[in-house]
């Protein structure tokens, strides 16, 4: 029963990568202006133009185009970069580990903490830490992630404290995490924006578990309360909030992109935005393809955290 479901969850998540596809492909060729004459710019003739033309195949028909950028994608050959004139693979590669670095040392801090701070927040439940948690959380989801960003500069980077670097300043040759103190911003607005969901869900889905029979029976047959909390009420806690978590780290490869240019960090977003501005198409569908590739395999896996979590699929309870 299991293995069916993350098999059909499975074939569901390829058909959807595969919309994305035709999506992603037909957006960038909606967009207004020749490709080649943005790129060239002032240098732009009519000879220039048409070689760049044949180099990027703009004169081929669309379904051509697509079908040699979908068989690209699952080879590796993402094409070269016209305004670098780097391959794309290499170029994207790069920009990809940086941010994977920094949405998983943010989901390594917030998911943990998200779900500590709603355990926490529901087993004191009406008391004077959960109504502080509850605020304060509510408060963190209403701001938006560059407004989360702004303030932590202006009180770590400015003035204030100026502890920390207000931006991303890494020599060539080097990596981001080289220099360990320019990712504690960024990190922190990530961990901010996102930990408050975890922790609000988790104590909404604590509070209703703990509320149930079977707990109130564990506690009447004398079991420990620690060993109620871990055995009886987190299992059945963990599952929805499992769906939390994905949205929001599916939310943080997206988010990331407003993340890393708030503080130049050179990663999928800051590339984004410099494809947009030199209309490098092919690096705008590649980087975009990776953040919906992400955005799949995150509610892939919580689909999958969810039916292993859930007790009647896993003791075959509904057949």
């Amino acid at each position: 029963m299991i293995v069916q479901l993350i098999i059909r969850r499975l074939a569901i998540s390829l058909v959807i990568l595969l919309a994305i596809s035709v999506l992603v492909f037909g957006a960038t060729l909606l967009l207004p202006g020749d490709p080649a004459l943005a790129i060239l710019g002032q240098q732009a003739t009519p000879e220039r133009i048409q070689a760049l033309h044949e180099q990027m195949h703009l004169d081929d028909p669309a379904w051509s185009r697509y079908l040699s950028w979908l068989g690209g994608l699952f080879t590796g050959d993402l094409g070269t970069s016209v305004a670098s004139g780097q391959p794309v693979a290499e170029l994207v590669g790069e920009r990809a580990r940086a941010s994977v670095v920094l949405m998983i040392a943010a989901a390594l801090i917030s998911v943990p903490a998200g779900i500590a701070l709603g355990i926490w927040s529901a087993l004191r439940r009406g008391r004077t830490v959960d109504s502080a948690i509850t605020g304060i959380s509510l408060v963190l989801a209403a701001l938006p992630e560059f407004v989360i960003g702004i303030a932590l500069v202006a009180l770590f980077a400015t003035t204030v404290f100026s502890i920390l670097p207000a931006v991303t300043m890494a020599p060539p040759g080097t990596q981001p995490w080289d220099f360990p103190a320019q990712l504690i911003l960024p990190i922190a607005v990530l961990v901010l924006v996102v930990t408050p969901y975890i922790a609000r869900m988790m104590r909404a889905t604590m509070l209703e578990v703990l509320d149930s029979g079977y707990v109130e029976m564990a506690r009447l047959k004398g079991v420990p309360e620690r060993r109620v909390i871990l055995r009886h009420a987190l299992p059945h806690a963990i599952g929805p909030v499992a769906q939390v978590v994905a949205i929001q780290l599916a939310w943080m490869a997206g988010g990331v992109v407003v993340v890393e240019y708030l503080f130049r960090y050179p990663g999928l977003g800051q590339a984004l935005i410099d494809a947009v501005n030199y209309r490098d198409v092919q690096v705008v569908q590649a980087v975009t393809m990776i953040v919906a590739v992400i955005y799949i395999v995150v509610n892939l896996l919580a689909d999958i955290v969810g039916i292993l979590a859930n007790p009647k699929l896993r003791t075959g309870g509904d057949r």
